[in-house]
């Protein structure tokens, strides 16, 4: 036997050739990107909260680590993030969570962007992500044809094939490498400590870096 970690697994849940069709059609998508015909990003959020998972850790012989809760667990702080691999990372923070108005905002600038590159390259932008309710509502749904126009493309993975967004690993790098084993006040502190992760995660890996803000109405 080894000593592994237990994952978190939707795999009961997969459709297998549903799965090897849109596995078939990222491939080509990736082959393109590769070659410098379409732009291709992948999205997803994650979530982070004030409290670390307590796990295993280095320490003294004869003494043992302890993370000294704060005061309040506090609200999540999640991430919406877009990132092209070797390139750059998007992302925009939420205290809470995000809704398909927060998404459409995003994608809006996508949007915008992609037309540039359209005019100016004659490339699209293809933005690949799972089937969350805020990717797939009636009003984003709604928007499509006008992002189409413009040059912007979602493709969806296939159902409960989480692992199929390599933007996965990159959560996994900033909760386990750049977060972990650390308490947090408050929220803001905790949002500072992310954006710090996100940009310590492009120094090792060369890419660029922009926050999205979200403007309130």
């Amino acid at each position: 036997m080894r000593w592994k970690r237990t994952r978190q697994s939707h795999r009961e849940r997969q459709n297998p050739e549903h799965r090897a069709t849109k596995q078939a059609d990222l491939d080509l998508l990736e082959l393109a990107a590769a070659s410098r015909d379409i732009d291709l990003f992948y999205l997803d959020e994650a979530g982070f909260s004030q409290w670390s998972a307590t796990g295993y850790s280095y320490f003294f012989v004869g003494e043992q680590k302890r993370l000294e809760q704060t005061k309040s667990r506090g609200r999540r702080v999640s991430i919406l993030g877009l990132w092209q691999p070797l390139v750059g990372f998007t992302y925009g923070l939420s205290i809470g969570g995000f809704d398909s108005k927060s998404y459409i905002k995003m994608m809006d600038e996508q949007a915008r962007q992609a037309a540039q590159v359209l005019q100016a390259t004659g490339r699209i932008r293809v933005i690949a992500q799972d089937n969350g309710p805020i990717h797939t509502s009636a009003v984003v749904q709604a928007k499509q044809s006008e992002w189409e126009a413009q040059g912007l493309y979602l493709f969806f993975f296939a159902k409960y094939c989480s692992e199929m967004n390599p933007i996965e690993l990159e959560w996994q790098h900033l909760k386990k490498a750049e977060l972990a084993g650390r308490m947090f006040e408050d929220e803001l502190e905790l949002a500072y400590a992310v954006m710090a992760g996100v940009e310590a995660r492009a120094k090792v890996q060369g890419h660029t870096v922009e926050r999205f803000r979200f403007k309130k109405e």
